[in-house]
């Protein structure tokens, strides 16, 4: 597609999530001035840049718990400034990363949760209410370490 004028990139996701089942909307889009190209004409996909993925931040941590996940969110999908409005899965986050969260929270907060429960609940805001009725349990230490870390 080559055009004189400026792409909205929101325009075209939401174009595309009208016609498309949401699993085949890009969860990205990256306007490019034209296709880098290997010697023989194909797409150079080593040279297509990265996209630029920041969280939005909107909505502040009510409580430790959000900013704990807030953090762990940003963490494992290497992006700056998540807030508690932020949507796992518009931010890059996919069922692989999910689990990675999941093991995290585990391993961080003690609390047994579903993954089931993140695609239900894709925002940190709505998570981390999930994430008060899940069953905590005691996080495990070794022999030599401190109770209260």
């Amino acid at each position: 597609l080559t055009t004189t004028h400026p792409i909205d990139t929101r325009e075209l996701r939401a174009l595309l999530e009208e016609s498309l089942p949401e699993y085949l909307v890009p969860a990205h889009l990256v306007v490019l001035p034209r296709m880098p190209l290997t010697p023989t004409g194909k797409i150079d996909v080593a040279a297509l840049p990265a996209p630029v993925v920041r969280g939005t931040g909107s909505g502040s941590a009510a409580d430790e718990r959000e900013r704990i996940l807030c953090r762990l969110v940003g963490e494992v999908l290497g992006v700056p400034h998540v807030g508690t409005e932020d949507n796992f899965f518009d931010l890059g986050g996919h069922s692989l990363l999910a689990t990675r969260l999941i093991g995290r929270i585990r391993a961080e907060l003690g609390a047994e949760l579903k993954l089931r429960t993140l695609f239900e609940h894709p925002t940190i805001a709505g998570f981390a209410r999930r994430l008060g009725t899940a069953r905590i349990r005691p996080r495990l230490r070794r022999e030599d370490e401190p109770e209260n870390r």
